[in-house]
């Protein structure tokens, strides 16, 4: 898995100061993306211990949140056999703090409700870690500069446990 950037002390991509991995990757090609290099898996750094320790240690100050996901596509199948890792060291080591995750993929989709590609013997270990899905192509006719953490308005934002709990997409309210 390759890396296309970090933002070390974010505050567009979720609530509060967070950690934001853009992960590279993406089979989607989205018509507008606004991040269209992050399409290479090749494209950034190399994900390494090192780094994922870095991305840790970013975590720590208690300015920071939390952790969001973005690429590219996080639910790649390739992407998520790093990720589902990460995932899983970030809250044992920060409980209190929340994980989010952009993806081009329905909750459908990744759910297995819909047949899909994200499917893989890690999707729901990974889905059991995230707090917040921002779901859905982006879709350039429904682009809407006035929403809120999403690019169009075909996007939800989830509140995944409760969504997984219920079987059932529900949006997340912010506290």
């Amino acid at each position: 898995m390759n890396i296309a950037t970090i933002k070390w002390v974010d505050i567009a991509n979720g609530v509060g100061c967070r950690v934001s991995i853009f992960v590279s990757g993406c089979r989607h090609h989205c018509p507008g993306c606004f991040n269209e290099e992050a399409w290479d898996f090749n494209f950034g750094e190399a994900y390494t211990p090192q780094l994922e320790q870095q991305i840790l240690q970013g975590l720590a100050p208690s300015y920071i949140h939390g952790l969001s996901l973005l690429g590219g596509e996080p639910f790649e199948v390739e992407n998520q056999r790093e990720l589902v890792n990460l995932l899983k060291k970030a809250k044992e080591l920060y409980p209190q703090k929340n994980i989010w995750c952009y993806s081009g993929f329905t909750y459908e989709e990744l759910t297995g409700e819909r047949p899909s590609r994200a499917r893989c013997d890690v999707t729901v270990e990974m889905l059991s870690y995230i707090d917040v899905l921002v779901e859905g192509r982006f879709v350039e006719e429904l682009k809407d500069i006035s929403l809120r953490f999403r690019g169009s308005s075909n996007q939800r934002i989830l509140d995944l446990p409760q969504s997984l709990a219920a079987k059932t997409p529900i949006w997340w309210k912010e506290q």
